[in-house]
């Protein structure tokens, strides 16, 4: 697997600023949650790779108690610091190593986080584990093949060719979690309303919270936004395009 940036000693300080949602954006992938998940009410959670906890208190809104589990304590005090949401709790862990009882949720959600897993394979036994039969996983991650159109992304020299290397291709991470008592529901992309305009994406990108920018010489990252300031210069009120992303939906055997 491909070694990041360490969260724990540099992103976290903007990460909150560099990777906020919108309320349109938060809202979307919530509908697209409820139209997945099982019917009952309240529902137990587990946001695992939670960070900063962008989607945690909005898990516990809509569907009941939430377990963010998170490897880098920073990410889980700046989590803490934004909400003091009383269904929600943080946990240090990782997918690998869920601190929750065996069948104790009845879903589990990795929002851009399954890239950063070393383990994939102990990781979905883990969460075959945590989740209940019948329960719900939801991942939200790129695949090699199946890789989205990211405006910014296309500026940078080798851009999206090194946004790719970061992931398996989708057929592996499906026979992974069908290895480990998963079945597969289906796989489908959500489209991701646009994050404001250019002028705000450009001031956001600066953060360089994304994990591609670990990847590129300090070469491309000048030359990407050399690109992305003429661009943003032209138009700057311009909205961002809006996204299509990955969703895979699985359920535990």
């Amino acid at each position: 697997m491909v070694k990041f940036a360490d969260y724990e000693a540099e992103r976290f300080q903007n990460y909150v600023q560099g990777r906020a949602l919108t309320r349109q954006q938060l809202e979307t992938w919530i509908g697209v949650f409820r139209s997945l998940l099982p019917a009952g009410r309240p529902l137990v959670g587990l946001d695992v790779g939670s960070g900063t906890g962008r989607y945690t208190p909005a898990l516990a809104d809509a569907f009941g108690p939430v377990t963010g589990i998170e490897p880098a304590r920073r990410m889980r005090e700046q989590a803490e610091a934004q909400s003091q949401h009383p269904d929600v709790r943080y946990l240090a862990g990782s997918a690998e190593d869920l601190p929750v009882e065996r069948g104790s949720a009845d879903y589990a959600v990795l929002m851009v986080a399954w890239h950063h897993v070393q383990d994939q394979p102990r990781a979905a036994r883990e969460l075959a584990r945590a989740v209940k039969p019948g329960g719900r996983l939801l991942v939200h991650s790129g695949f090699s093949d199946h890789m989205p159109r990211i405006w910014w992304l296309e500026q940078f020299p080798r851009g999206p060719e090194v946004d790719a290397s970061m992931f398996r291709p989708l057929h592996e991470a499906v026979e992974i979690f069908v290895a480990a008592g998963w079945r597969v529901v289906g796989y489908q992309t959500v489209e991701e309303p646009s994050s404001g305009t250019r002028a705000e994406l450009l001031e956001q990108l600066r953060l360089r919270t994304h994990s591609v920018f670990s990847l590129f010489t300090a070469d491309e990252i000048d030359a990407g936004f050399r690109r992305l300031e003429e661009l943003v210069a032209a138009d700057p009120t311009a909205p961002v395009p809006s996204q299509h992303l990955p969703l895979l939906t699985l359920e535990r055997r």
